[in-house]
């Protein structure tokens, strides 16, 4: 309640809008609205998002549900960040890294802003499985972001010449070439080549109970 109020008082001082004309846009009085600004009482979820949508704010929830924001301009990635900071993704296959099936999407939360389509996979296998140190072990879900730049020391997403499934291996350079390195030292590393296909860069790795 709080940082709705916060939220819908900074966005009228920036519109220039006051208390009545908000009032009249929404069809109630100055008084309503002010008991509402100054938690006099309590409007309802709608009520709430009925505010936003007056103010240009509609991207954000009121309820527990997460709507991507609009992040077309500065203001409303900030706002979003600030009011709003968890993001949903679709869960990926291996085999179509990227792409989700129309009518089976299923999403995971996370309040990682990704720069690119971002997306999720779970892990298979025990390739990233290290003995010690950081290891990322089968079942985890890995957040993959397409915009990130792949650069030497980060954990990636590739398809590797004639392979129809993404690989998921640490990118290393030595002696000026690249190789993308499982964490399990029992696997073999690959050769980072030109035919190779990068996906995306791996921002974060959860996993749940």
């Amino acid at each position: 309640m709080d940082k709705w109020i916060e939220l819908v008082k900074a966005k009228m001082k920036e519109l220039h809008i006051t208390q009545v004309v908000l009032a009249e846009r929404l069809g109630m009085s100055q008084g309503g609205v002010g008991h509402w600004l100054t938690k006099r009482r309590q409007p309802s979820v709608d009520d709430m998002n009925r505010v936003l949508q007056e103010l240009g704010l509609e991207f954000l929830e009121v309820a527990m549900v997460i709507r991507e924001p609009d992040t077309s301009t500065e203001e409303g990635l900030a706002l979003a960040q600030k009011y709003n900071p968890y993001f949903r993704y679709p869960v990926s296959e291996w085999h179509q890294v990227g792409h989700v099936r129309e009518g089976e999407i299923r999403y995971e939360l996370t309040d990682y802003h990704a720069q690119g389509e971002a997306f999720w996979l779970v892990v298979m296998g025990d390739a990233m499985t290290a003995p010690s140190g950081l290891s990322i072990p089968e079942g985890m879900s890995i957040l993959v972001d397409p915009a990130i730049e792949a650069v030497p020391g980060k954990l990636v997403v590739a398809y590797l010449p004639g392979s129809s499934d993404a690989t998921f291996r640490k990118l290393i350079e030595e002696s000026g070439q690249r190789y993308l390195v499982p964490l399990n030292p029992t696997y073999p590393k690959s050769l980072y080549t030109k035919q190779c296909r990068m996906i995306g860069v791996v921002v974060q790795a959860t996993i749940r109970f």
